[in-house]
């Protein structure tokens, strides 16, 4: 599997929010939560409308087993509650326009999130983009505004803020700039 980045650039970033808008509502809910929220892109496919009705979304993480409460901020509660308006509770969140193997509509797979992040990263000349993407980029800015690896540590559920730091993409370059700028 390759490395993917996080989407560094503000001002790329919302580009991409208003190019899912255009193009697809579902996408655009979609990039969104996974922007906003620090959740695994598996966490996120098998969301359900009953999910996200309440101030919190509360899982366990398929990754870790570990039951997992993320807040839902109050862009992503505008976002979501436009998007849920005629949707039933027992609706997949990101429904797929396909049956599945059983002849039932279900969620969107992981492979579609790809494809889906891949086209949009093709639009702006982005490279590296996946799935990941969009929880790297969460961190990369939330570390950008607050510098408190250790809160994003335990937002991720990592071991230790090296892991973190590597996962958010903080480069060689970003180390050597912070040093060399440093004073008292």
């Amino acid at each position: 599997m390759n490395s993917v980045e996080p989407i560094r650039d503000l001002s790329t970033l919302k580009d991409m929010q208003d190019y899912f808008k255009v193009k697809n509502k579902r996408n655009y809910v979609l990039f969104n939560v996974g922007i906003y929220s620090p959740m695994r892109i598996s966490d996120i496919l098998t969301l359900k409308v009953r999910d996200v009705r309440g101030k919190y979304i509360r899982r366990r993480e398929k990754k870790t087993n570990k039951e997992n409460k993320v807040i839902i901020n109050n862009e992503l509660r505008k976002i979501l509650d436009d998007y849920i308006e005629d949707m039933n509770d027992y609706d997949y969140l990101f429904l797929s326009r396909q049956r599945n193997r059983y002849g039932v509509y279900s969620h969107i797979t992981r492979q579609q999130v790809d494809n889906i992040l891949k086209d949009a990263a093709r639009e702006f000349h982005l490279e590296a983009i996946g799935c990941h993407s969009m929880r790297k980029t969460f961190g990369y800015h939330y570390y950008q505004r607050t510098k408190d690896l250790e809160i994003l540590r335990k937002i991720f559920n990592h071991s230790n803020t090296g892991v973190t730091a590597a996962y958010i993409g903080i480069t060689q370059k970003m180390k050597d700039n912070a040093i060399e700028t440093f004073k008292y």
